[in-house]
């Protein structure tokens, strides 16, 4: 798959995308949320995908870490990790 993957496994999010894997223990999630800006308003988010003028960002925020995901299809990312929690 070209584009990032949200699984659960376990009591984990797991992202992919190309060669990175991310895990997330779900409750360590402290919101999700859909970001209007370029490149996203967090300066120390880790960003996962490529930023392209097209793409949305999915921001899930942590108690550790802010992350920013590029994609296309930011609905069905969002709503796969809300049924996940």
């Amino acid at each position: 798959m070209l584009g990032i993957d949200v699984k659960k496994e376990n009591n984990h999010i797991v992202i992919t995308w190309q060669l990175t894997k991310v895990e997330i223990p779900i409750s360590d999630i402290e919101g999700i949320s859909l970001d209007n800006t370029c490149a996203g308003e967090e300066k120390n988010a880790i960003r996962i995908g490529t930023p392209f003028a097209t793409t949305d960002r999915v921001v899930i925020k942590t108690k550790k870490e802010t992350y920013i995901l590029f994609t296309t299809n930011p609905n069905a990312i969002v709503n796969k990790i809300h049924s996940y929690q």
